[in-house]
């Protein structure tokens, strides 16, 4: 028995490796051409273009995970069953169960191995691409983002960072202060900002406006010091996409927006999504199981390949969905997160049983 496990267990990772094999190559050609319509003879080049696609090379694995189990399980089981293999387990008296379980090991594998990869490789690279890419893009003039601006609150003070310059600085710094009625109460525009030891923030070049009742006061100022709200912070992460945070980057982001009393939902959804990811991968190794033994002749392994590519596509699309619309709606978002992938967890044990059954 423990013989036969370790073969079934084996032939399923090699076909999580051929899954990879061919989702791979396709999706890194997809994103190779996107970044080269952005290069630039000036700034963003070629051979920077190929090295940020390489560097989230590990993202786009991670991503592709739950795609990769399943048509990996298909390949793997369905190679076996071509060859009768697994007839001839099932006829020694190996459940369908039994199968099963030893196909959510090999599953276990690969969920420990993508967690890994997410949170101290793939998050990290991605990362620096990103940079590399904003960098190079600024120098071409482009805009590298829009996603640049960070907001953030403490009491009645409200401050906006428009960017951050090459080497990490604020610019294009607003602050609104308020009163308890919520008037208006003095705003600042500091064209930059240097950021001391302490945590105090120097705004340059800073045009100060001060109301009381009707009475406007303007005035200019080439430096002001400043106990700034980001004061705590690597700026440089807030500007980064939710996607190439690590969980543990995630954790310490909804910390701080929820101290700035700014919503945090969306990167909550991304934290949950994250430790979501290997119960959904599980669910899908799992549906592996009743394509190979739902019609053991027919279609054959290219036909359930196909079959398993348009499932997997609309399990993305409705995760997605559901994910949208648990924003919109103000939902729970774990509830909202984790649900799709127990219902297709559930859905893929109620299958197995039955043909189990049969």
């Amino acid at each position: 028995m423990r013989i036969t496990s370790l073969y079934l267990i084996r032939n399923v990772l090699i076909g999580f490796v051929a899954a990879a094999a061919l989702l791979l190559p396709l999706f890194t050609t997809f994103d190779l051409i996107s970044e080269l319509d952005d290069v630039t003879s000036g700034g963003y080049r070629w051979t920077q273009a190929l090295e940020v696609v390489l560097m989230t090379l590990p993202r786009r694995a991670v991503d592709l995970g739950p795609f990769i189990a399943l048509l990996g399980g298909i390949v793997g089981l369905g190679q076996l069953a071509m060859t009768q293999e697994l007839t001839a387990m099932r006829t020694a008296g190996i459940s369908i169960v039994r199968i099963a379980i030893t196909t959510v090991m090999a599953g276990l594998i690969l969920v420990l191995l993508l967690g890994a990869m997410d949170e101290w490789v793939a998050s990290p690279l991605q990362q620096r691409a990103l940079q590399l890419r904003n960098a190079a893009l600024a120098i071409s003039g482009e805009a590298a983002s829009p996603s640049g601006s960070i907001w953030a609150r403490r009491g009645d003070e409200l401050a906006r960072i428009g960017a951050l310059s090459r080497d990490n600085a604020p610019v294009n710094v607003e602050i609104f202060q308020y009163t308890p009625d919520m008037s208006l109460k003095s705003y600042v525009f500091a064209d930059s900002a240097e950021i001391g030891a302490d945590g105090t923030w120097v705004l340059k070049n800073a045009r100060i406006k001060e109301w009381d009742h009707a009475d406007e006061s303007i005035r200019q100022q080439d430096s002001l010091v400043w106990q700034s709200v980001f004061s705590d912070r690597r700026l440089k992460e807030l500007t980064l996409p939710t996607e190439s945070f690590s969980i543990k980057q995630l954790h310490r982001y909804i910390q701080f927006l929820d101290a700035s009393h700014q919503p945090s939902a969306e990167y909550q959804m991304a934290m949950w999504q994250k430790l979501g990811r290997p119960l959904l991968t599980l669910a899908m190794i799992l549906f592996a199981v009743p394509f190979t033994f739902a019609q053991p002749r027919s279609p054959g392994l290219g036909g359930r390949l196909a079959i398993g590519a348009v499932v997997g596509l609309l399990i993305y699309v409705s995760n997605q969905i559901i994910a949208n619309l648990g924003l919109l709606l103000a939902g729970n978002v774990m509830l909202t997160t984790l649900l799709p992938s127990g219902a297709l967890l559930g859905i893929a044990l109620w299958l197995i049983y039955r043909f189990d059954r049969v």
